[in-house]
């Protein structure tokens, strides 16, 4: 297997021919007009070297031994690693018939032999504008991937982007879902006697423990607000145990949050503490604000009560609401905390304090 000629080059072609001069031709002169060129010489070898180092366009003679070059074309076009590479298919094939099995085989374009070195030159450059296209397109597509999964876990992202005029789009919709607000107690004092490096590595480090918990449990992030986390469970993407899936995140944000904490030495640091309220109801949810900038949030009473139980919260104490409770039923411990009217209420609110699982 033959080296890339020229590394510093972008563009990489390999020349699949098993003609010895007209590959060497090849070679020089597509080394001569700037790009990067390697030979194999069969078909066989040509796919190992497409998987082991994709191209950016790929050369390949008509016929050749062991492979030629419409069974290349159709192994190139079943391999999804590689299935985007152009083809470029040289043929001394003349027939119409000859010249459709070769677009039929997977290739892009062809060549019939003689050819000028001008032709080849300018079929080289127009596949290639479309490969470097379709690299372009495929950055950006694993960018809007990239933004879409810091808000929600990977599976949640997915069904988005299987239906983004659904999830994408302003408007809103009436939904059952089950909203988790997490807040560090303690942290305001603390920021005030602790650099503000130290105090937003402190947050980032709280912050990166507890998202992580979110998309583990397959949650929506809503937002950070302060030294405080929102999640909501239902939306966009709601299954059976969106409520049961709350609890359990807020179990394990209380675990992954005394693992920091034992991490520290500084007295303060070690006395924060995780308070989180939960509450299920119907609410609101789906994009608001304007085309060019809208937030995935969710609205209703029923995330003002899970705010509500989240400032009543003490450190390393989660509180759910009774109608939070009464859907996951047995499979939660708990003890009764007592009635309260929450701040900005005037009927009470029935709460339980979570201790865990059963």
């Amino acid at each position: 297997m033959s080296t890339w000629s020229t590394p510093d080059v972008q563009s990489r072609i390999l020349v699949v021919e098993d003609d010895a001069l007209n590959a060497e031709f090849l070679e020089k002169y597509l080394t001569k007009i700037g790009y990067q060129v390697s030979n194999a010489f069969d078909g066989q070898d040509g796919l190992q070297q497409t998987r082991q180092m994709p191209p950016d366009l790929i050369l390949v003679d008509a016929m050749m031994p062991i492979m030629d070059g419409f069974e290349f074309c159709k192994r190139v076009r079943q391999d999804p690693r590689i299935a985007h590479i152009p083809v470029l298919m040289v043929t001394a094939l003349y027939a119409t018939e000859e010249r459709v099995k070769a677009l039929e085989a997977g290739a892009n374009d062809f060549l019939s032999k003689p050819f000028s070195t001008y032709e080849l030159a300018a079929r080289v450059k127009s596949l290639l504008r479309i490969k470097h296209q379709h690299d372009e397109l495929e950055r950006r597509n694993q960018l809007f991937h990239d933004v879409i999964r810091s808000y929600v876990s990977p599976e949640v992202s997915e069904q988005i982007l299987k239906n983004p005029q659904r999830y994408l789009k302003l408007g809103g919709e009436s939904r059952q879902i089950t909203t988790l607000f997490a807040d560090i107690r303690g942290f305001t004092s603390y920021a005030q006697t602790h650099s503000p490096t130290r105090v937003v590595e402190i947050l980032n480090l709280v912050f990166k423990a507890l998202t992580e918990v979110i998309f583990r449990w397959r949650g929506t992030f809503d937002k950070y607000v302060g030294d405080s986390i929102m999640a909501i469970y239902g939306a966009p993407v709601s299954y059976q145990d969106d409520t049961l899936r709350a609890i359990r995140t807020a179990l394990d944000m209380q675990s992954a949050f005394n693992a920091l904490r034992e991490q520290w030495t500084d007295e303060e640091e070690r006395g924060l503490g995780l308070g989180i309220g939960i509450n299920s109801g119907e609410a609101v949810v789906g994009n608001i604000g304007t085309e060019l900038l809208m937030d995935y949030t969710v609205v209703g009473d029923t995330v003002n009560i899970a705010q509500r139980l989240e400032e009543l919260a003490q450190g390393g104490q989660t509180l759910i609401t009774e109608a939070t409770y009464g859907q996951v039923g047995r499979r939660a411990q708990v003890i009764p905390y007592g009635s309260r009217v929450l701040r900005g209420r005037q009927e009470e609110t029935v709460i339980y304090e979570l201790l865990d699982m059963l």
